[in-house]
């Protein structure tokens, strides 16, 4: 078995994964009860499903009990440029590094099936792959095998790969020799909870979902509490602030898979262009991305949130013409917008 997983791991490498390590899965005792205090707070706002079938969120060996391992994998996606950098711009939507190209749970999963099936022909056994798939803690599986510990801002941190890495998993029959699980790394660094423009995180290790601009320009439907709209700033899919922060960067791999690698027109994407999409512009524009899953009218909510957040009167007349829009979550974002450049021209902000 020690050959087979040093053949695995190399393996693992060829097919494009940065880690590859090992653990049981039932070596994440701790998930039941973190997951119940996290559901009580109300934390996974409107995220429902986090509270259904919690006996296999909370424990991996119930989910599958035949399996006996489970191969955790890490790929890079870490970008070649300052995430943040279009902050600042007023003109421009700011897009979270993973969404500025192809879905990567496409490319991951197809990594994951490849490597299962070399498995099973070298070994024989029983496999299941899943990357956001299904109930898996895979950030506490993660930890538990050695790709790295959950840093404060709650996602997985590795020492050779940063904060800017893709998690993917394998179940298995089969016994691999296991690796020790990563230690935690923070020290006393609070770089990622004090950069937070929403003060999302109410401890170290803890996140209200509720306040996070990642959850609420993806998983929140409907209008976003006025008083957190001006904090989104021009962020209109996901946020990257607090893994962007992580020293632990410095030993960030450049992402191998060009299909991470970020598309000219997501760089630095106008807000006039996009909140002039239609659903079926919507649909054509960001074919194959992770952005389409949200839909054309939650996406221009997020973009006239931004474009209210600009203090660019020029930006007006788009923004009124949505004002009647047939999406009643538009409309409100319109007239929100409206008022806020309004105001902006005449001081009040």
């Amino acid at each position: 078995m020690d050959e087979l997983k040093q053949q695995l791991v190399a393996q693992a490498i060829s097919e494009g994964f940065d880690l590859a390590r090992i653990c049981r899965p039932w070596d994440v005792p701790q998930v039941p009860e973190r997951l119940v205090a996290f559901l009580d707070k109300g934390y996974h706002g409107q995220m429902s499903w986090l509270a259904e079938r919690t006996h296999w969120r909370g424990a991996p060996e119930v989910l599958w009990p035949e399996a006996k391992s489970v191969i955790m994998l890490g790929e890079s996606y870490a970008p070649g440029f300052d995430p943040l950098a279009t902050l600042s711009r007023a003109d421009v939507g700011t897009v979270s590094v993973y969404a500025r190209n192809r879905d990567y749970h496409d490319t991951v999963k197809k990594r994951l099936k490849r490597l299962a099936r070399w498995l099973i022909d070298q070994a024989g056994g029983e496999v299941k792959v899943f990357v956001d798939t299904a109930p898996v803690p895979e950030k506490p599986l993660g930890q538990a095998a050695g790709l790295g510990w959950q840093g404060k801002h709650t996602n997985l941190v590795s020492r050779d790969l940063g904060s800017w890495f893709f998690i993917g998993s394998i179940f298995t029959t089969l016994e691999l020799e296991t690796d020790s699980a990563e230690t935690d790394h923070c020290g006393n660094c609070r770089a990622c909870l004090d950069v937070c423009p929403t003060d999302a995180f109410p401890a170290p290790y803890q996140l209200d979902a509720r306040r996070c601009i990642s959850y609420l320009t993806i998983e929140h439907h409907g209008p976003v509490d006025e008083d957190l709209r001006r904090l989104m700033g021009n962020r209109i899919y996901g946020c990257d602030d607090c893994l962007a922060v992580c020293p632990w960067n410095k030993f960030a791999v450049a992402a191998r898979e060009v299909k991470y690698h970020a598309r000219d027109n997501l760089m630095a994407p106008r807000l006039v262009e996009l909140a002039a999409l239609d659903d079926a512009a919507f649909r054509a524009f960001f074919s194959g991305s992770p952005i389409k899953r949200i839909g054309r009218n939650r996406f221009v909510r997020n973009v006239l949130y931004a474009i209210g957040n600009s203090e660019d009167a020029g930006l007006l007349p788009v923004v009124q013409r949505l004002c009647d829009d047939p999406d009643a979550t538009v409309a409100d974002a319109a007239r929100w917008a409206v008022q806020q450049l309004k105001s902006a021209a005449n001081g009040l902000v």
